[in-house]
């Protein structure tokens, strides 16, 4: 009797070739894992063919209606992390294929956060670019301690962002919709209004969930409010700014600098002017890939696959 098919899309850094908790897996399961991206709808389809669950690798692949009618052995969805903006639940639910999501833990884009904040302040990267062309530069780096941090989305990241942020001896102020006073001063911050924060931090570091509300939140309008001088971070998502407007900022100096690791179009195109910029530091949108995130993500999904094979295992 053929063994059931478990589907593992998108592991584009082969990141669950080793993991220990796989063999458990594969012992009960077909297991298929592909380490590159499917190009077409088509190929999507042909992936998935006779597939009863998927590991979907964030929101690498979308899933869309025609998708779930294409695939219709196909009855459980492990999505690793905790967004799901790229699926359409109501099409998975009327195809009858369940959702779970892994979670994950949040010191990844946390440290990630802190690494890019020191990293463009004391402008690392630029100083290892001079000395690896043969230079040796001479300027000064801006300390972080003493600066004012402000943590846009004050959830389980930002908040975490806001505890290192005060180990390096920085004042934080926070800014979320559902953000209050207590919470912020829980975690020694203050709350303030958006436009306050972006007026008053020296550094602004966003950590908010892309939704339709917020799309574009640091407009032109909005990013003109920042003081001349401060910095911005996005480990976010790149929609959330205007990414025009931030280049045009940079250009003239009127802001010092920017660290970015998400974009509005990624992989970030080879001509984008934001490669062009000496006071810009970019990462290709590693916030999440680290080794612990993906053993976490690797134990969960295993988890809930082994409960679902049981389930099926025991229907008549």
């Amino acid at each position: 009797m053929a063994r059931p098919l478990v589907v593992i899309l998108d592991d584009w850094q082969d990141a669950f070739a080793h993991q220990p908790s796989l063999e458990r897996l594969a012992a009960r399961a077909e297991v298929r894992r592909y380490t590159d991206p499917a190009p077409t709808f088509e190929e999507r389809v042909r992936r998935l063919a006779g597939a009863v669950a998927v590991v979907a690798m964030r929101e690498r692949t979308p899933f869309d209606a025609a998708l779930f009618a294409a695939a219709p052995a196909l009855r459980l969805l492990v999505q690793t992390g905790s967004g799901l903006h790229h699926v359409d639940q109501a099409a998975a639910a009327a195809h009858g294929v369940r959702i779970v999501t892994t979670g994950g833990p949040d010191y990844p884009v946390a440290e990630l956060t802190i690494g890019l904040l020191i990293g463009l302040l004391r402008r690392i990267p630029w100083a290892d670019r001079q000395l690896r062309a043969g230079g040796w530069p001479v300027y000064v780096g801006e300390d972080c301690y003493g600066k004012t941090l402000g943590v846009l989305g004050f959830g389980r990241i930002g908040s975490q962002v806001a505890r290192l942020a005060q180990v390096l001896g920085m004042r934080v102020v926070a800014w979320g919709p559902t953000l209050t006073p207590e919470r912020a001063a829980a975690h020694g911050a203050t709350r303030l209004e958006l436009d306050d924060v972006l007026r008053v931090a020296d550094v602004v570091t966003i950590h908010l969930r892309l939704t339709p509300e917020n799309r574009g939140l640091l407009s032109r309008e909005r990013l003109q409010l920042l003081k001349p001088g401060a910095y911005l971070i996005n480990t976010a998502r790149g929609a959330l700014v205007d990414e025009a407007a931030l280049v045009d900022l940079l250009r003239a100096g009127r802001l010092a600098g920017a660290a970015l690791d998400v974009y509005q179009q990624e992989p970030l195109p080879a001509d984008h002017p934001l490669r062009q910029l000496d006071n810009v530091v970019l990462t290709p949108h590693v916030g999440w890939p680290s080794a612990g995130n993906f053993r976490y993500w690797c134990e969960r999904a295993v988890e809930h696959l082994v409960a679902f094979l049981d389930e099926v295992a025991r229907t008549p």
